[in-house]
């Protein structure tokens, strides 16, 4: 596809682009201010076109290739807010189960990401990752945890001096939100038409804490279109990469429905 046919929709607030993300060329270097993301999981999740099956070395290598993109992108002082699993359980016991947190962030380092903090979101429902193991017994209990994280990166320095340096967050959000335990529910799959959304508030909380009004913010595993739904309500401008048609037709329908992205003073409706 050449550079027209890539760009699946633009308008002066967002701008969805049908691409591989690895290998996309219509964002330039050094031009992001946030990142907000939840990539492919690696547990199994049945996508369209995409398998999130792959061998855990193979997800791995494809976590430090995307991850050496997006620190491309951001400005000096840009950041990331990903969302990603504390763990992944399924898997041979004998090998050991995956610490994908932990190994998540050990490449992000390797790579030259600086570490900030990590959130933790308690998602309230724990329903879909409900597995005991041997009940009742010692012989081979699981131990779930019903959360998952949000590592906060940044590229050179934490402190953001570019922007329009005005911030729309309020007292109490900005009490709540600076405490690292989130807890809000999770979305549903079967409302939303896609394997694994998640809910608005996460983007909301992300890209009011973390920029300001008028930045531009990227998710580059854009899916059901969440993130740029939030960046429309909240005067960011918003860019998604999504290597899925299927998945820009469901984003765009969910912004002209949810986003309403033509309408005036968006922001007050999640305020």
């Amino acid at each position: 596809m050449d550079k027209e046919e890539k760009i699946f929709y633009q308008n002066q607030k967002v701008v969805i682009i049908n691409d591989d993300f690895l290998t996309t060329n219509l964002i330039p270097s050094n031009s992001i201010d946030l990142i907000v993301t939840s990539p492919p999981y690696n547990v199994d999740i049945h996508y369209a076109t995409f398998k999130d099956n792959i061998p855990y070395e193979k997800y791995l290598e494809f976590t430090q290739k995307w991850l050496e993109k997006a620190l491309e992108l951001l400005k000096p002082d840009g950041r990331l807010c990903l969302n990603i699993p504390l763990d992944k359980s399924k898997g041979r016991k004998e090998e050991g189960f995956q610490s994908v947190y932990a190994d998540v962030l050990s490449i992000a380092k390797k790579i030259g990401w600086k570490y900030f903090t990590t959130i933790v979101w308690n998602e309230q429902n724990i329903s879909r990752r409900t597995a005991w193991g041997s009940w009742l017994s010692a012989r081979s209990p699981y131990v779930i945890a019903p959360v998952e994280v949000i590592v906060v990166l940044y590229k050179s320095k934490w402190k953001k001096t570019s922007g329009t340096g005005i911030s729309d967050i309020t007292r109490e959000e900005f009490i709540e939100w600076t405490n690292g335990l989130w807890s809000f529910p999770g979305e549903s799959r079967k409302k939303i038409g896609h394997p694994a959304p998640f809910p608005l508030e996460l983007p909301k909380r992300c890209i009011k804490l973390f920029s300001f009004v008028g930045d531009t913010v990227l998710d580059p595993f854009l899916g059901s279109g969440t993130t740029l739904i939030a960046t429309a309500l909240l005067n960011r401008k918003g860019i998604g990469v999504e290597i899925d048609k299927k998945y820009c037709e469901l984003a765009l329908k969910r912004l002209l429905n949810e986003g309403n992205i033509f309408q005036k003073k968006l922001h007050e409706l999640i305020k």
